[in-house]
């Protein structure tokens, strides 16, 4: 939000420095977040004096080129060479200096500097009214008024206004800041609590009055509630043009293009008082009849914009006997606008409900100055006076009469709220008690009534525009912005609370399997659990019935609660794989949201994806892609971190995995892994193969235990012994590592398989098998004997029951 210094300084008079009212307005919570300067003539004519034309004579090497001498008012003549047809001895006219700046209207820059000029020397310029900014003219240059004494700064002949602007970051709940009137309050405020006391000036409309009874609009309201307050007038008589100069400047100091002036005063009332106005031309409204309603769903209509829009039945809307005229509060038509043709004008000042505003420019996709100010709440007590204000200003700016008595419908009042304000909870929050006299100071600049006192408390009436401030901590937080947060003491002391919390609580779960992921070369994504509700299409898993629907979206893309992580991951891959970042590990704890027939469903999922190379291709070693069962190795590695290895496996196949496995802790899936499949690929436009993992985090939680198991490492060596195996090719590793687990149970530690071979040199349906075996007592050391009869007698066994040879 821009506000203008010198607007502000119409409604509270104050000689500070701009740099000292930022900081005051900032302590205050109206965040100045820079101050730029503002002139109406970029420059502002800085070097640029009345010149006494003296002599003029013809160039002696130039036709058309004019030699002058040019008093500037310092007692010294210069000679300056001109090309202006119009140039003569005798004018007042304004001469650039050198090492003057000049801009002309679109903003190039012309630097003044001593030259020659066909071989005579120039030091300046007589300039035309488009070289120093002030119109388009450039026929000759500019004859000022005779009596003006040379040297006069031309700054000060055409009234240059040189502005200071704030940039406010305004935050959403302080609607009653959004105006130089309303910014003028709050400075005034904090003003007092400097022991400055300056009067807040309002504009006058005392001066208000009905010329005739002429031009009189019926005007009806269906919906009180939505419409809780409309005021109108007409004025008759008027001429559309350009905005007087002042005007204009407050509007463009503001970043405001001005139109004419019966916008431009609609647009001044606006950012003046915080209150939009419309005016429509009088003549194009039908049966001068002014209908205020809910619009009747699919009608069509073409907004000021030119964009023809389809409207809601919930939509409110200004009509004539024809139909709509304007979406009340949000944009105007583009058939009922003001025009240079416009005589007569209806000017409408009006409270519309704040929610109805919000969703009706949601829903058209519209953020306009006036439904800014709508949907957060304006004041509903100043709604005739602005309408009385811009009735004024047209009549000062464009002329006319008016010619209907105010039009105000207001059948309930919005009435102030009360609130008790107890002095011990505004010690026990602010942390430092504040004397009473100092409370009620601030309380009464901030126009919030004292209506009942006693030892314990203030009864306050809380006026009708400070839609923010409702409860008791509102006001104790009005209480501590105004006296200043800077004048809070703080004490070194630093208290500190040690709370009992279980190993298995969720985020340290969540911190343990992070630390894992990330020291694997994860990393760790944050997706947006808004999407897209087509994504349930992807999937038969999914149901459309079970989205959980915005109500107010921001964008169709962002309109549903998410079902699955899945589509989160895949817009993560493909987004950085069109920014040629293809290697990729990542993982999201996050959570899906359903709505069941049974109700909402919430649940917690962590999610792995990864795609592309396992490791970068480097001068030791080649790239080498991830495949299935390196993404199944991490998958049982985060179980297994959790404690969770009594799970079972099982293929999956669905319309989501081309391949894919689950696991399984009794009845509950706690996790599902697999490659996903290309057709859902597409959607993405993935072109690489992508592995994908999601764990039921809730089921997950319930199976870590807090009970740890270890054993002892063992005092004695152990001993490995390998067997070189020949065995049918239909035989696994599975079936031999079988028997020999159950050939010996309690001194036999590990059996791998090192080695696996076919082909030649072997027989015909045969492969060969190299199997470790480790052996080892943890309570003596295992003789050669023993270990020699141990593995005798599993070599037996693996030749009777599974056919193997020793090779």
């Amino acid at each position: 939000m821009r506000i203008s210094y010198n607007w502000l300084k119409q409604f509270i008079k104050l000689d500070w420095t701009s740099e000292e009212t930022a900081a005051l307005l900032t302590d205050l919570g109206l965040e100045v977040e820079g101050v730029d300067k503002y002139e109406s003539v970029k420059g502002g004519l800085q070097g640029v004096v009345v010149g006494h034309v003296l002599t003029c004579v013809p160039h002696p090497n130039a036709d058309r080129l004019r030699i002058t001498t040019v008093d500037l008012g310092d007692g010294t003549p210069v000679q300056i060479v001109c090309g202006a047809p119009n140039v003569a001895a005798g004018q007042k006219v304004p001469v650039a200096t050198v090492g003057t700046d000049l801009y002309d209207k679109e903003g190039n820059h012309i630097h003044i500097k001593k030259g020659k000029i066909r071989g005579e020397d120039s030091f300046g310029m007589i300039c035309a009214e488009d070289e120093l900014g002030l119109g388009e003219s450039h026929d000759g240059i500019m004859i000022l008024e005779e009596d003006l004494k040379p040297g006069t700064p031309a700054s000060k002949l055409f009234n240059i206004e040189n502005d200071e602007v704030f940039e406010i970051g305004l935050t959403p709940n302080r609607a009653d800041a959004i105006s130089h009137w309303g910014v003028a309050r709050d400075l005034r405020a904090g003003l007092t609590q400097k022991n400055v006391h300056t009067e807040l000036i309002t504009p006058s409309v005392s001066n208000f009055r009905v010329d005739k009874r002429t031009l009189k609009m019926d005007v009806k309201v269906d919906d009180n509630k939505l419409i809780p307050r409309y005021c109108g007038v007409t004025i008759s008589g008027i001429t559309v043009k350009p905005s007087p100069a002042w005007l204009q400047n407050r509007l463009k100091a503001i970043g405001i293009t001005p139109k004419n002036n019966i916008v431009d005063v609609t647009n001044y009332v606006l950012h003046e008082l915080g209150q939009p106005l419309h005016a429509f031309d009088a003549a194009k409204i039908r049966g001068n009849k002014v209908i205020v309603k809910t619009a009747e769903a699919g009608t069509k209509f073409v907004t000021l914009d030119d964009v023809e829009r389809t409207l809601h039945e919930e939509d409110i809307v200004i009509c004539d006997e024809n139909g709509p005229m304007c979406i009340a509060g949000v944009l105007g038509g583009k058939n009922s606008g003001v025009t240079e043709n416009t005589s007569s004008v209806f000017l409408e000042s009006a409270y519309f409900n704040p929610v109805s505003i919000r969703k009706t420019a949601k829903r058209h996709g519209i953020s306009s100055d006036a439904s800014f100010r709508f949907e957060r709440g304006i004041d509903p007590t100043i709604t005739q006076y602005a309408l009385k204000r811009a009735a004024l200003l047209i009549q000062e700016t464009a002329g006319g009469e008016i010619t209907s008595d105010i039009i105000d419908i207001h059948p309930k009042k919005i009435e102030d709220h009360t609130v008790f304000l107890n002095f011990n909870n505004v010690k026990r929050i602010i942390g430092q008690e504040i004397p009473v006299e100092t409370i009620k100071k601030i309380l009464v600049s901030l126009d919030i009534k004292i209506s009942t006192m006693s030892e314990i408390g203030l009864g306050l009436t809380i006026p009708s525009y400070r839609v923010d401030v409702e409860r008791e901590i509102d006001v104790i937080e009005e209480v501590l912005r105004v006296y200043g947060y800077n004048n809070i003491n703080f004490t070194q002391k630093l208290n500190a609370s040690i709370s009992n919390s279980s190993r298995t609580e969720d985020y340290k779960l969540q911190n343990i399997i992070a630390n894992q992921l990330t020291a694997l070369g994860f990393n760790e994504m944050m997706a947006n659990s808004l999407t897209r509700p087509e994504y349930t299409k992807l999937s038969e898993n999914l149901k459309e019935e079970f989205n959980v629907v915005m109500l107010n979206p921001l964008s169709s893309d962002l309109s549903a609660m998410r079902q699955s992580l899945l589509f989160s991951a895949l817009e993560a891959v493909s987004f950085n794989i069109n920014r040629r970042r293809a290697d990729l590990k990542l993982f999201e704890f996050g959570k899906t949201y359903h709505k069941l027939p049974s109700g909402y469903d919430e649940n917690k999922h962590l999610s792995l994806t990864v795609t592309g190379n396992r490791i970068a291709e480097t001068w030791a070693q080649q790239q080498k892609g991830s495949d299935f069962f390196m993404f199944k190795g991490l998958v049982t590695m985060v179980l297994e971190r959790l404690g969770i290895a009594k799970y079972k496996t099982e293929p999956v196949t669905n319309d989501v995995f081309a391949e894919g496995l689950a696991f399984t802790v009794g009845q509950d899936i706690i996790a599902e892994m697999g490659t996903i499949k290309k057709q859902v690929l597409k959607e993405f436009d993935i072109k690489q193969e992508v592995f994908y993992a999601d764990f039921n985090w809730g089921a997950i939680i319930k199976l870590v235990s807090v009970k740890m198991k270890f054993t002892e490492i063992s005092k004695f060596p152990e001993v490995r012994r390998d067997l070189a195996l020949l065995v049918d090719s239909a035989t696994s590793f599975e079936q031999l590592y079988s028997i020999a687990r159950q050939t010996e149970k309690s001194l036999l530690k590990e059996i791998s398989l090192f080695d696996v071979y076919e082909g030649k040199n072997l027989p015909e349906g045969k492969k060969s098998y190299a199997v470790g075996f480790t052996l080892q007592d943890s309570n003596k050391t295992l003789t050669d004997e023993q270990i020699d009869k141990i593995m005798n007698k599993i070599r037996q066994n693996l030749e009777t029951q599974a056919g193997a040879q020793l090779r």
